[in-house]
């Protein structure tokens, strides 16, 4: 009767299969290709845990419940006997720059994991390179097995005019970047995260944002948001500005999970390698009573090892349960939550005409133990082993020259002050485990025309040097690593990415920035003049295409291990920890190549305090 409508090819495709499984079930001389025999169904839909079958055919769903007539002589037939069949998990804002992997090899890792679905914002390569660095990432996560979906920048540097990216994003760009593949909204609008004095110093980034929000939503494109220690009409604002149902990963209080989710706020709860907001956000539903539905799951920045040796979305949902959540409704957080957030109606619930997206769960459901994986009906991972083989997508070469800087000397990293004795320094206080720092002021000895170091109060020299062409250098000092020899020095630097660097020594610290430039990004550790160790990330100066996920794991648990045994540092993933100083969107003071910045009064400000 509907021949007559104009179906595109992929209707089209549509139709036929939606045809052969209503076939399947109809015709009793037809039988599922797959059936996950007698498991515990964790049925998000309805918060429920029951036996039943699950038939396969195809990429999709047939049934959930008793199969036994969809078995026929050729149907694979998967003993489920005291298992748990969830749906596959989904990563709802994730970087793939911060596990310093390719998109392939972080697949590697987290699909034997039962991570199904993830959503990427390429924001780090793009503060780094603009469209050109973005369209590279999204052509590499079209071709992975995983459903990886791309959220774009709507503007970079975030805080025009206090940072130096190597690319100025607009809205003017979104058009192009809209139309990458994989592409389904807008990434973390963290321009307008300091709502108030964005508006009141910046307020054509207000405008900018609304400008390339409308445009995005008009195509039917989601919109992150990002609204740190925002309430009232300061939180309003950002929500307008994205949209009414943005999200936000930065959410780090009770309080603040509250107020998000009384305004229609789709809450990320960050549980990352670093930033652990999670079990202090969940408190709003275990204590409060509030309504989950809009509470979701996310990790925000993981390390490979951290992949490696826990797990990825099932940890978090792991450590979801340990806060009290009941397991099904932790589930919920990484399935079907996300998946409405995201318009994703194919996935993220295991019902008919769904796609196959399946994690099995083996032993006691809140151990989250997976034993096997299917994607899109296939079976892609058992026991934490990976069944398939990954396409393999060759990063162009001009993502590999990214580094535009002279060699430094040691002078050029020092705090210069025209005062001899004591002077009162505005430092960053580090703070484990979020992105968050304390506005720290020390007294410090000048002398010679430049602040000494205080190792012994543990208040190190820090430095972010320009690495997009410009000669800017900002210093400081920086309080909560406890380094008590050498110098650490990276190109991950969110957001702009240029060279953070951080010691005992001003020789040594030279010498790591050097090395950097000389790798064209990367990881370098240097101890008494000496390069100790060093890690090569040349895709923007983020990623490597030149390790595997396990050998990268392998070498980063080196560094680590070396950053703590022969720097003396105290604090667990020193890197990621160092990369984060500089984000000038989050309270209170950061540090970027114009200097110290006062996040929440969106200025830079004096390192010496007259």
């Amino acid at each position: 009767m509907a021949e007559g409508l104009n179906l595109s090819i992929k209707d089209l495709k549509l139709v036929s299969e939606r045809q052969k499984l209503v076939d399947v079930l109809m015709d009793p001389n037809q039988y599922a290709e797959k059936v996950l025999k007698g498991g515990k169904v964790v049925n998000v839909i309805t918060r429920e845990i029951y036996e039943a079958d699950v038939a396969i055919h195809g990429e999709y769903i047939l049934m959930v419940g008793d199969c036994s007539s969809l078995i026929g002589p050729n149907t694979e037939v998967y003993d489920m006997q005291g298992k748990y069949i969830c749906p596959g998990f989904i990563d709802s804002h994730m970087h793939f720059e911060s596990a310093m992997l390719t998109i392939t090899e972080f697949s590697r890792l987290s699909i034997p994991t039962g991570t199904t679905c993830l959503i990427s914002d390429p924001h780090e390569i793009g503060n780094v390179l603009g469209p050109m660095g973005i369209k590279a990432m999204c052509e590499e996560a079209a071709l992975m097995p995983q459903h990886v979906f791309s959220r774009v920048p709507a503007l970079t540097p975030d805080s025009p005019g206090l940072e130096t990216a190597g690319y100025n994003i607009t809205s003017k760009d979104l058009p192009e970047m809209l139309n990458y593949p994989t592409v389904s909204g807008i990434g973390e609008t963290q321009g307008v995260s300091a709502a108030k004095d964005v508006y009141k110093h910046n307020p054509a980034v207000f405008r900018d944002t609304i400008v390339s929000t409308v445009y995005a939503r008009s195509l039917g494109k989601k919109v992150d948001g990002n609204a740190p220690e925002l309430f009232g009409p300061h939180l309003a604002a950002h929500i307008i500005a994205g949209g009414t149902d943005v999200s936000c990963h930065e959410t780090t209080t009770k309080e603040e999970m509250m107020e998000k989710l009384r305004y229609g706020v789709y809450v990320l709860m960050r549980e990352g390698s670093t930033q652990r907001n999670m079990p202090e956000c969940i408190r709003a539903i275990t204590e409060e009573g509030m309504d989950s539905r809009r509470a979701i799951l996310a990790t925000d920045d993981m390390l490979a090892e951290d992949i490696a040796k826990y797990g990825h979305m099932n940890d978090i949902i792991r450590r979801t349960i340990k806060q009290g959540v009941d397991p099904v409704e932790a589930i919920q957080m990484a399935t079907i939550n996300p998946a409405t957030w995201h318009g994703l109606d194919e996935i993220g619930v295991l019902a008919p005409g769904k796609l196959a997206d399946i994690a099995v769960i083996e032993g006691k459901l809140e151990d989250m133990n997976v034993s096997e994986v299917f994607l899109k009906g296939q079976l892609v991972a058992k026991d934490g082993k990976l069944l398939i083989d990954l396409p393999r997508y060759t990063y162009p070469d001009y993502v590999k020259h990214s580094v535009k800087r002279a060699p430094v000397k040691p002078e050029e990293l020092k705090v210069k002050c025209d005062k001899e004795g004591k002077v009162t320094v505005r430092c960053i206080g580090l703070i484990v485990d979020q992105n968050l720092t304390d506005a720290v002021e020390a007294e410090m000895v000048a002398e010679g025309g430049y602040v000494k170091p205080d190792i012994e109060n543990d208040l190190l020299p820090i430095a972010v040097v320009g690495r997009h062409g410009q000669p800017d250098i900002g210093a400081t000092f920086v309080k909560g690593f406890g380094l008590k020899a050498g110098a650490i020095a990276e190109t991950v630097s969110h957001d702009t990415h240029n060279i953070i660097v951080m010691g005992t020594n001003y020789e040594d610290m030279a010498l790591a920035v050097n090395r950097i430039i000389e790798l064209q990004g990367g990881l370098v550790l240097v101890k008494d003049g000496k390069v100790i160790g060093e890690l090569p990330l040349r895709i923007g100066g983020l990623m490597t295409d030149e390790h595997t996920a396990e050998e990268l794991t392998e070498i980063m648990s080196n560094l680590t291990r070396m950053a703590a045994e022969e720097l003396g540092c105290k604090v667990h993933a020193p890197f990621m920890h160092l990369a984060f100083l500089s984000l000038s969107t989050s309270p209170k003071w950061k540090i970027t190549d114009k200097g110290v910045i006062d996040a929440n009064n969106y200025c830079v400000i004096p390192t010496i305090k007259e």
